[in-house]
Formats: structure tokens, sequence, C-alpha cells
């Protein structure tokens, strides 16, 4: 029987999260499964670990990524923290496009498949490989500068153009499918995937997309404009946004608030969707209805469904 690995993934400036990951390598390891984690994190376990009284066992046998393990061996990473926790994990396994499943020990956690409590219930899920795998839109994201691309990277909640000071608005020309829709000042421009309409683009009054909705939306900050509202924009679409020479200062590019480039005046950001999608780990085929109400503890209160309403003559 082949070796079976899961990787790891904590918050680990978090006590709590330091003792949830050693109960899942323990529960891993009793289940004949070797616990992966990068070299940098299992460093911080062994430290952590040195700080208790009685040291957990456990991260005595945990395999290192890419040393003892590579990522295209994992089954799967079990992700414990929250929604910034899941996207640094996304970014650890983004080439291996191995799924994620987000145990929840933050806020609102709406990446995550499982909160706290069910943590035993989540490891033993992965021992018996009792997971669907849904498939996320990310952006391929690059910069342009003089002609020549200075950048790329990708995201997959989305990539934010914003002003670097802030006394200052950013000019910006945006364009979609290589022809101009307008231009203004502004805080900043935010592309999002539906995973990321629930995040940034959210707080900044952009529409909630069901993630089995294929788009691109576009969703300006404070915009000194007539036309600047969100976009739902076809998922096959050339984004682009231009740092307009006018500009007082640079711009800066933040992607899932995670990798961030200098956008100088006459700076090109082109955001395309990716061919290589994210891959989330679910525990159900429940409505993301269902999941909006649970996350954001909306009232529905008074709700009786269809049958109150239908006519039984």
């Amino acid at each position: 029987m082949s070796k079976r690995f899961v990787l790891v993934v904590s918050h680990t400036g978090r006590e709590d999260s330091l003792l949830a990951g050693q109960e899942v390598c323990a529960q891993l390891l009793n289940a004949g499964i070797t616990p992966v984690m990068t070299q940098v994190e299992l460093d911080e376990y062994v430290a952590f670990a040195k700080s208790q009284v009685a040291p957990h066992p456990a991260i005595d046998s945990v395999a290192v990524l890419g040393t003892d393990a590579p990522a295209s061996d994992l089954e799967v990473v079990m992700v414990l923290g929250g929604d910034g926790t899941i996207l640094k994990a996304a970014e650890v396994v983004r080439e291996a496009a191995t799924p994620l499943l987000g145990i929840n020990l933050g806020h609102v956690g709406f990446l995550a498949e499982s909160e706290r409590d069910g943590l035993a219930d989540a490891v033993q899920r992965v021992v018996n490989r009792d997971y669907l795998v849904k498939e996320r839109l990310a952006l391929d994201v690059r910069v342009i500068v003089g002609g020549q691309e200075e950048f790329r990277t990708w995201a997959l909640n989305e990539a934010t153009i914003e002003k670097s000071t802030s006394e200052r608005m950013l000019e910006v020309v945006v364009e979609i499918d290589k022809r101009p829709l307008s231009s203004f000042g502004c805080d900043g421009i935010i592309m999002s995937t539906p995973t990321g309409s629930t995040a940034y683009s959210f707080s900044a009054g952009g529409p909630v997309v069901w993630p089995s909705v294929e788009a691109l939306l576009l969703v300006p900050i404070s915009a000194h404009a007539l036309f600047a509202r969100p976009l739902v924009i076809n998922p096959n679409s050339l984004l682009a946004v231009e740092v307009m020479q006018r500009s007082s200062g640079h711009g800066v590019l933040w992607c899932d608030g995670r990798r961030t480039w200098k956008l100088p005046p006459g700076a090109r950001v082109e955001v395309r969707k990716s061919e290589l999608p994210v891959r989330l780990a679910r525990f159900r085929q429940g409505p993301f209805t269902d999941r909006l109400v649970r996350k954001f503890s909306l009232p529905v209160d008074g709700w009786r469904g269809p049958d109150a309403t239908s006519d039984k003559g």
C-alpha cells in the first residue's frame, strides 16, 4: 500500500491553532497517514512543543514538504485557521492544485468547511476519503510597464489596485476586452472572483455572486465618477486597469492581500480567468444560500417554506 500524505497548514501565530494542529497530526498518524508541514511551519511547531510542559510526540513524525514528501503526492490540505490561512495554503499548493479543507478557527471563515468542534470528525472524513472536491475560478494577473511584463501572479479572491498614499486619489482608466470603459479618480479598483465576492469586494459594495456562477467582478472603491457601479463581466473577458500618467503618485497591486507589486504611472494590470482553478474539499452539497445564512448570521425567523403558501384546496 502506498504511503498517504496530508499537508497541515495552521495559523502559527495562535496557540489554539497550534494545539489543533497537534491533534490533527496525532489522529492522522494513528490512522497510518503521514502529516506534512512546510519547514518554516514545522519549526514553529517544534518551538511551541518545547515551550509546553509535556511536548506532544506527534510533531516528531511530521514530514517536511518538498524534502520528505513532494507536493504532487499530497491527498489534501487540512487548513486550521480563518480565510487568510486558507489563502496562505492555496499559495503553497498552487501548482499541485491539491484540494483545501478548511477548519475555521477564525471569525467568519467563509471558505472553511468545518468548525473547531468538528475537528475530529473532519480528520476522520479525510482518513476515509469521504469528501467532495469543488473547483473555484481563480485569476491570472500580470503587470505591464513600458510594454514589458514586470510581474505575474494569481488570485483566488481578488486582485486590487489601490492608491499608495492616503492624501491623493489614484487616476485610472478601465478597459474591458481591449476597449476603454471609463476613466476616473478613485481610492482603488477590485477585480474579484465569485469566491471573492464575499470578501473585500463585498465590503466595497460589490454583489454577492454564487460560486457556481462563472463571472468576473469589477468594483471601484470610492470613485469620483457618475458611472462607477460594480460590474459583473463574462468570465472569458480580459479586464485591464491602467494607472494614468497624470496620477500624482504610485499605485499598489495586492492579490489576496498576500502578493504585492508597486505600480508607477503608466503601469497596466491585466486580469483574466486562470486555466488552473483552486480546488476546495467539501463534506456536503448544501446550497450556497445556507452558507450565507450561517456565516453572516442572517435573520430568517418567520420563514415557513414553499408549503406554507401552496394552495391545498
